[in-house]
């Protein structure tokens, strides 16, 4: 049996095909893969990034996750837990994972944990690697230091090698979904009936960035991040989906 051979170069509508006429994807020049991420400290924008120690992180999550009264807990596979001793516990069994990776999201000036997130589902032959077990603390929510350690996270992840950098949520939970979307990442679509959460079923919205937009996500994160895009109170002067749009279309219109 003959091996098909590959063009180089697509045709003129732009769709790469084999000897047989067939459509491919474009080639992907000496892909190696991406490296498996390293458990170690992001940093930037007064937000720091550990990873997990339920000894030294459990007391400041237990306690910055009691101010809400339970519902960020409705959306996740685990929890709310009755006792700081069964939440340490269930740390401890997380802190010890490869996949997913655990991280406590840290404010610099105080030293309090006030969330979590980790890398899950990493593929480093593929180049895909998704962002999730976000849970944050009323504290964290919708703030500068929240956004931070989403740009800690995806900034390492394309530095290692990695072409897609994912995002999934249930598909009901609506400030998971308009975060992924105000970052700047595409819906992709619903997975129907694609797992069952606490006894009920869950459909799952996907989304992603790819490394092709990362350049231009950069940019808007490092714009809206930046000290003089806020008031000395703390208020933002320019919304990050505006950036992100505004970017975007800078790199389309260069392309």
């Amino acid at each position: 049996m003959r091996v098909s051979a590959v063009s180089v170069e697509p045709n003129t509508t732009g769709v790469y095909l084999n000897e047989f006429g067939q459509p491919l994807g474009p080639l992907v020049p000496n892909w190696q893969g991406a490296q498996f991420p390293p458990r170690q400290v992001l940093a930037g924008w007064g937000c720091r990034l550990e990873p997990l120690d339920a000894e030294q992180h459990a007391a400041d999550l237990w306690q910055a996750f009691s101010a809400d009264s339970g519902a960020l807990w409705t959306y996740f596979s685990a929890g709310p837990y009755a006792t700081l001793a069964e939440f340490t516990a269930e740390l401890t069994r997380r802190a010890q994972a490869r996949d997913p990776q655990y991280y406590a999201i840290i404010a610099a000036a105080s030293g309090q944990a006030l969330g979590l997130a980790s890398y899950l589902r990493i593929d480093p032959h593929a180049g895909s690697i998704e962002v999730g077990w976000l849970h944050f603390s009323p504290a964290l929510q919708r703030t500068r230091l929240a956004t931070a350690a989403m740009v800690l996270l995806m900034q390492q992840a394309f530095a290692l090698g990695y072409r897609r950098y994912e995002w999934k949520c249930n598909a009901l939970n609506q400030p998971s979904r308009r975060a992924a979307e105000r970052l700047g990442f595409q819906y992709e679509g619903t997975f129907r009936q694609a797992t069952v959460n606490k006894g009920r079923s869950r459909d799952t919205a996907w989304f992603s960035i790819i490394d092709c937009e990362w350049p231009a996500r950069w940019r808007a994160y490092q714009r809206w991040l930046a000290d003089d895009n806020f008031t000395t109170d703390g208020r933002q002067k320019m919304r990050l989906a505006e950036l992100v749009a505004i970017e975007s279309h800078c790199a389309m219109a260069a392309d």
